[in-house]
Parts: structure tokens; sequence; C-alpha cells
């Protein structure tokens, strides 16, 4: 994070903007919106500008910027046509700690100006750091159409109640339980519909019903993607962010658990080959002990909870100790790895039929029906395979597979630090001990692997891949282009 998002408190005190073009015009709606004495120094100004002025909206200094006078002043925004004269100002500003921005030279300054959607009292903004103001703006708008207007009567409705809701409830988290069943419920339908006199009567109906005892919590089981979190499904991130705890392994990319709720207290509980932070039946004891507690519990799993992901475990200790919970399906990493890889998991001309595989069972062991996998027009895909590639290759071959049978392995699949390596059967050891790939690995076995090279169309920070646009080859190892990073 470049900067720190803060909101200053300007109003009634004077703000200074040096230049009166309109780009002064622009920051001057700004202040003006948030109640500041808008004060511009100027030796001309725009027509905008000049009608202010002349109604009293803005005290004009009808006269160029010197390096004294900035003293009196809150905040400055430096707005002139000259760059040397603007990081004159920031200089003086800096050296006198007031706030001062640099139109179009964020480095010069000590903040920017963001996008904002005003609900107000609800306001919102969106920086990019400077890099790109039209992607803020383009950001602004989406969620421009994603925040109703209604926000902003929401937000005076509970700014009213904010003291009567404290004094009732002296314990933080059971404030915002309150304020969770207010802010998502009949009461925020109400103010959305314009029903104010009706959604403060529920309001007040509510703060005298409403118990603070917690009783019996919730889990909810969330299916975290394979990495990238704009796949997260929109029930997944709503309940990630009401939630009291998360608890989340090793498979979590860490994008998807920053979607989780700041105020959420985090428990890990990863298992890894060989090393486990916490076994499998003590986490399932404690999804229940925490929602016995009266907690909103986030059981975050990579993937999707019920392929190779324990859920079915977890759930059944929840449902034999009476605990309420909820299944949120994800993208499974078979499904996300793929795509992202170009690699279609069945094809007219390939394959009929996928399977999905864990690479170790739960005694350790690989003791798979070989026979079936080895069976011909299907795709086969391994999960947790890396460190029993040999054996899964060895077994395939002994078992009729051609050794000239393509193989994918997918590193991070659908992150932009994704990485793919593609052989055969009779090869893929030797790439992998020169590229040692890590864990999450996904591996894909089959013809449909040949497609790679054809449909790649994810190129992220480690995904873009040197070749021509043929078919892959049986054999062929895309190696990252030189200037992917």
């Amino acid at each position: 994070m470049d900067f720190l998002p803060i909101f200053l408190n300007v109003r009634s005190r004077p703000c200074a903007i040096i230049g009166g073009g309109e780009v002064a015009a622009r920051k001057c709606r700004l202040l003006r919106d948030a109640g500041a004495e808008v004060h511009i120094i100027a030796p001309e100004l725009c027509q905008e500008l000049k009608g202010q002025a002349g109604d009293g909206q803005v005290i004009h200094h009808e006269r160029e910027y010197s390096d004294s006078g900035l003293q009196d002043f809150a905040l400055v925004i430096a707005a002139t046509d000259d760059p040397a004269v603007n990081k004159s100002i920031a200089e003086t500003a800096r050296q006198q700690n007031i706030p001062v921005n640099v139109v179009d030279d964020p480095d010069a300054g000590s903040f920017i100006m963001p996008s904002v959607i005003d609900r107000s009292p609800v306001v919102a903004a969106v920086s990019t750091g400077g890099a790109s103001p039209v992607l803020a703006r383009l950001i602004r708008a989406r969620l421009e159409s994603l925040i109703p207007a209604g926000y902003g009567r929401l937000g005076e409705l509970t700014a009213r109640y904010r003291d009567r809701v404290k004094a009732a409830f002296s314990n933080p988290d059971d404030r915002r339980r309150f304020w969770d069943r207010i802010l998502q419920g009949s009461v925020a339908e109400r103010v959305f519909s314009g029903h104010m006199e009706e959604a403060e009567a529920v309001l007040e109906k509510e703060l005298e019903s409403f118990s603070p005892s917690r009783g019996m919590g919730e889990v909810y089981l969330v299916g975290g993607g394979p990495g990238d979190p704009d796949l997260l499904t929109f029930r997944a991130l709503r309940l990630m962010q009401q939630a009291d705890v998360v608890v989340y392994d090793r498979l979590v990319a860490k994008p998807v658990l920053e979607m989780v709720r700041r105020e959420a207290e985090r428990i890990y509980v990863g298992k890894e080959r060989d090393r486990h932070a916490m076994r499998q039946e003590e986490i399932n004891e404690l999804l229940a002990k925490l929602a016995k507690e009266g907690k909103r519990v986030v059981r975050l799993k990579g993937g999707d909870p019920f392929i190779f992901g324990r859920g079915g475990e977890e759930i059944d200790t929840l449902a034999e100790q009476g605990v309420p919970f909820q299944v949120i399906p994800g993208i499974t990493a078979a499904s996300g790895c793929a795509t992202y890889s170009g690699i279609p998991l069945t094809h007219r001309d390939y394959a009929q039929s996928v399977t999905f595989v864990t690479g170790h069972l739960k005694d350790g062991t690989m003791n798979l029906n070989w026979h079936q996998l080895a069976q011909p027009h299907q795709t086969i895909v391994f999960y947790m395979g890396l460190m029993g590639l040999p054996v899964i290759v060895e077994k395939l071959v002994e078992h009729g597979v051609s050794p000239r049978m393509p193989i994918a392995l997918v590193q991070q699949g659908t992150t932009h630090l994704q990485r793919v390596f593609t052989g055969t059967l009779e090869n893929i050891l030797e790439v992998v001990e020169r590229e040692k790939p890590k864990p999450p690995t996904l591996i894909i076995v089959g013809e449909v692997v040949k497609l790679h090279e054809k449909l790649s169309w994810y190129k992220g920070e480690k995904a873009a891949y040197q070749g021509a646009t043929s078919p892959v080859q049986p054999g062929t190892e895309l190696k990252p282009s030189e200037d992917a990073s």
C-alpha cells in the first residue's frame, strides 16, 4: 500500500488552491463539498471560479504565488500549469507540515486526491496511487452503480442511533451483531425503498427486543477457489465479510484471504506433507467449539470443500454435535487451473471423460485403480500428486498408457504467478528435475494437453510462454519468455 487512505476534516477550515484554471475548479468543487473555506491564489480565474468568487463562495487572492503565506492554511493544492512552481509550493508546504497535493505529480505532494463516491454521510474513495486516474474513475463508475443513493439515508439513520446502541450493548461484538442485523435486514430495505418512518419504527423494535446473548453460532464451509479472488462466488464473499473467525488452510491464496472481514480472528490450520499445523480431527472439533461460543465461523478452503477438501469430514462432526452449517461451493483446482492453462478437460477429439484423483490417500499410500486410470480417451487430473509423480508415471506406463502421453504440471494456477510445464510421461521427470516446480501444483494427463499452446490465453506475471501457435507436440516443454518476470 503506497498511500495511507484517510479522510480529513476540513469543514470551515481555510484551504488554498494555487492556480485558477479548469483543474483548480475541479479541486475546488471537492473542497467545497467537504465544507472547506476555499482560497484561490491566482492572478486570473477561469469562468467557473470567477462566478464562485463573485458570489462569495470562494475567496480570491488576485496575485502570483509567493513562498510566504501558506502557514495559515490547513491544506494546500498546487494546480498551476508550471511544474517548477508546483514543486516549489509542495516544498514550502512540506517544510511547514501542511498536507499538499500536486496535480498530475503524486510523488511531489504528501497526499493524492482519490475518485469519490459521495453518498453522504457514506463516502467511498478510490485511488490507484496516482498510477492511473482514468482507471480510478472507471472503478468509481462501477461502484456508483453498486451503491444505491439510499446508503446515505441509511448512514444518517444509524448515526442518530449510534449512542443509544452503544449504551445498550457494552460488548463491541454484540453491537456489531446488532448493526449487522439492521444493515442487512428489513430496516435497510425500508430505507432503500424510501419508507423512512417504517424503517425507524422497525429499528426501535429491534433495539428493544434484540438479545445480546450469543447462543449458537454457525459454520460456513466456503470454497475459496484455486487462487484468483475474482473467482469467488457472491455468496462466499458475503459470508466472508460477516465472519467473526476464519479458519483457513495452506491452499488459500493470500488475495482470497484478504477478502475476509478485517476484524475477524484468523486461525491457520494448514497441512503440508508430513507437517500439520493441526490434525483434521482437531480442526473438526475447533469448528464446533467456535460455533458453540456463538461465533460465525468461515472455514475457508482452497478450491471446493467437497473435492478433496475434507469438507465432508468436517460437516459430519458439525451435524453430530448439532452445529448449524452452510456449504458454499468453489471452483475446484482442476477446472480453474485447466481453464487458465488453455487445456479443456474434455474435447470431442481427445477425451470423452475426466477423472479427478488425489495423489495420496489418508494413510499416505497411492493405492489407486490404475487399470481404470489407464483407459483411453479420458483426462486424468491428479490433486496433490507432485511428490508422487514418479509413482504416477511408473504405474500409468505399467498399465498400458503410452510413454508419449502428454502431461502438464500447473503451478499456482489462476494466479499471476502461474507456471505451466508440459512434456510426456517419459520425459516429465526430467522437466521436474530441471524446473523444480513447487506445491500447489496440479497434474493433468491426457491428449487434451496438446491444446495448451494453441488455446492458452492467460498471461500472468509468470505465465508468458514462447512457442508457435500450433498444438504442442509430445515432448515439448514450454518455457517462460525472456520478458516474463
